[in-house]
């Protein structure tokens, strides 16, 4: 295994050392100075007086002092969800889910790849970003990190631990091992601390698929006693590493039968080739709230919604990026197609520094009941500042005499700015009907002329008729950077002709919760679509391209769910069609289907043991640019296509999730495997465990 993949001791060691950790923080949280909760201490008798309290009373009063906590004392949020107002949400203990742990598994974001969790990945169905702004265009990896959007933030009357382990078993050795750690405490009611900590450590089933990706992050958010001050930040680090192996020589799904054959033996085209994606950075956003402030306290449960009346919000938002390709080889097997500076040895590297100021007011309007939120309207507007600096660096082959010498050298860097002005409005007619609207404008800098303008309507007609959202958005970007202006060893793109991109969409979601049921149908009308090519026919010379004419895509989604006693039937299907079908290279049909049955065992163990299919029909295929994490357009090869059925069983016992599964258990029935992406072959079959456990403490 390779010396950056986590080991199983080592990873039982540092499970070892968080269990005495958290053992610790349980003997501490015993003494009884504590500053809210269930408070433990009386007032102090003699021991006369002691010694003549009858033993029945003694049981009553000691039962009284002990406290089971569960997660009910536990509230989670989001700094999405603290946009509008302050509210938590119950923390979500269940089994939903629980077993798609990996974000190329999910089932309404199924992810092509290279073969294993922590390799560069795309979304399969057309998910278009919608971001405004600088982009360097580099996004394989981004679905492994850990950013300031995707922490949780806590508020919590007990300290809170959740320890999570996935593995993955490959012949007689692990495929992957994911680790994950949240441990989140108040240090005062109104102050509280989280600390993240994930680790996946994979090997993979060929060659140079081992993967090393570590993510940690501390978060804090304070509130002030009379509700009118926030404060969110958090520091993040990510450092993703994952080898290039440049796809496996042969076909591996063609061998003959009887033939001895050890994938892990298999020839690869690169045996010491990797990228590393660094991201680290710090988050501030401080809100303070004036005038008159309303509560809303959400109905059946204990959670109160803090609604202002006039809000002044300041972000800060510091980042670094560093990107790294790293080839220590010759290209024997013409992975690439030329170099510029250095045939055996690539250093490729490009570093981003983003420094963001927001400013934003918001002015709500609301009567004095607040019941429901009925006649509300908020306006929100704001100013944007991003500062970006970028630098790029390449190592060049210097002749020094009869000699070559390698020397590293920055090939070019700059620095850009943009203003964005932003604005947001909504306005609640009553509970059952609401608009919102979104508007982000560059209006100064290197994204000049950038803009989303996002639109919804929503109305409701009460828990039978369920809601209806309607939806539109219009947005114009620039080329990311790796369009425009990159220098590498292998690629060099000066491509100034490269113009924005439209994308103009059109939404109907449909929405019954009494049904269970999800609809929603997508139009999008794309004008200069950018994307990768190969220059020649069938080549591997990719290059930026974008398409001269519109192109037009329908997108039908349809979810449902069926209970029939403890008989459960879940569907996720999508229909999509363009008429640049190959251009977007994209299957028609995607369809995810998951039938399980639930039980309670022994009074004690709530089970699901059910069957999941993944399947999706048949589309050309993307190759894949090593070095510059790009999936291009260029040979037009397209694989037959067959279910990936996974049965399982996942249980919830006391305060601990597990599950256990068999991914792709019909592999060799009606194919030997698969490909999603030219020449990577996808995971074989494998027998899969996830444990996560639940401390309060």
């Amino acid at each position: 295994m390779h010396k950056h993949t986590l080991k199983l001791s080592q990873l039982r060691y540092l499970f070892f050392t968080l269990c005495l950790l958290v053992i610790g923080n349980c003997a501490f949280a015993q003494i009884p100075d504590r500053p809210y909760g269930v408070d433990t201490i009386r007032n102090g008798r003699s021991v006369g007086q002691t010694q003549s309290i009858d033993s029945v009373r003694k049981r009553q009063e000691n039962q009284g002092d002990t406290v089971i906590y569960t997660s009910k004392y536990v509230k989670v949020t989001t700094e999405d969800l603290l946009k509008d107002s302050t509210q938590v949400f119950p923390l979500d203990t269940g089994l939903t889910n629980f077993e798609n742990y990996s974000p190329l598994m999910q089932p309404r974001s199924p992810r092509i790849h290279l073969g294993n969790t922590g390799l560069p990945q795309r979304p399969l169905l057309f998910e278009p970003m919608k971001t405004v702004g600088f982009d360097v265009g580099l996004h394989a990896l981004d679905v492994y990190m850990l950013k300031p959007e995707d922490i949780l933030y806590f508020r919590t009357r007990v300290a809170y631990t959740n320890l999570s382990f996935y593995s993955g078993a490959f012949g007689n050795s692990n495929s992957e091992q994911i680790f994950r750690l949240i441990h989140t405490q108040n240090i005062k009611p109104n102050w509280n601390f989280t600390a993240n900590f994930n680790s996946t450590g994979s090997r993979g089933f060929y060659r140079r698929q081992n993967v090393s990706d570590l993510n940690a992050a501390i978060a804090t958010w304070y509130e002030s006693k009379g509700k009118r001050y926030n404060l969110l930040g958090n520091l993040f680090f990510n450092n993703i590493k994952a080898p290039e192996n440049g796809s496996v020589i042969n076909d591996v799904f063609n061998v003959e039968p009887g033939q001895l054959f050890d994938k892990l033996q298999e020839g690869v085209r690169l045996n010491s080739s990797y990228i590393n994606y660094r991201n680290n950075g710090a988050y501030i956003k401080q809100s303070y709230y004036l005038g008159r402030i309303d509560t809303l306290k959400s109905a059946g449960t204990e959670s109160v919604k803090i609604l202002p009346t006039q809000r002044f919000t300041h972000t800060f938002f510091y980042n670094t990026q560093k990107y790294r390709f790293i080839q220590n080889e010759p290209d024997n097997y013409r992975v690439f197609p030329d170099y510029f500076f250095n045939s055996t040895v690539s250093q490729d590297s490009l570093s981003v520094m983003n420094i963001r100021n927001d400013f934003s007011y918001s002015f709500y309007l609301r009567g004095k009941s607040v019941s429901f939120v009925k006649n509300e309207v908020k306006l929100d507007v704001g100013l944007t500042h991003d500062l970006f600096h970028y630098n790029q660096f390449i190592v060049d082959s210097l002749q020094q005499g009869t000699n070559l010498r390698n020397q590293i050298r920055k090939v070019q860097g700059s620095s850009y700015q943009n203003i964005k002005l932003n604005a947001k409005f909504s306005y609640r007619f009553s509970d059952r009907l609401g608009l919102d609207g979104n508007f982000q404008q560059v209006v100064q800098g290197y994204n000049f002329g950038d803009y989303l303008y996002d639109a919804k309507l929503t109305i409701a007609g009460g828990e039978k008729a369920g809601r209806i959202i309607f939806g539109a958005y219009a947005q114009n970007n620039e080329a990311p950077l790796i369009y425009k202006n990159w220098i590498s060893n292998h690629y060099v793109y000066r491509n100034t002709d490269i113009g924005k991109q439209q994308i103009n969409n059109l939404s109907f979601n449909y929405i019954n919760d009494k049904l269970k049921l999800d609809l929603k149908a997508e139009y999008f009308l794309v004008s200069g679509y950018q994307y990768f090519a190969a220059q020649t026919p069938g080549g591997i010379d990719a290059a930026p391209a974008q398409l001269s004419s519109p192109l037009n895509l329908l997108k039908v989604a349809l979810g449902k769910r069926f209970d029939f006693g403890r008989w459960h039937f879940e569907d996720y299907f999508v229909y999509q069609r363009s008429d640049y079908q190959s251009t977007i290279r994209t299957p028609e049909f995607y369809n995810y289907v998951n039938i399980y049955f639930t039980r309670l065992f022994f009074k004690v163990l709530n089970a699901s043991i059910g069957v999941n299919a993944r399947y999706n029909t048949k589309y050309t295929a993307p190759n894949y640019a090593i070095g510059i994490g790009q999936f291009y357009n260029s040979s037009d090869i397209s694989f037959l296509t067959y279910p990936v059925i996974t049965p399982y069983i996942k249980a919830t016992l006391f305060r601990t999730n597990l599950f256990i599964m068999y991914d792709y258990a019909n592999q060799g029935l009606q194919s030997n495997g698969y490909y999603t992406v030219n020449r990577y072959p996808m995971p074989d079959k494998q027998l899969k465990f996830g444990v996560s456990w639940a401390f309060y403490n």
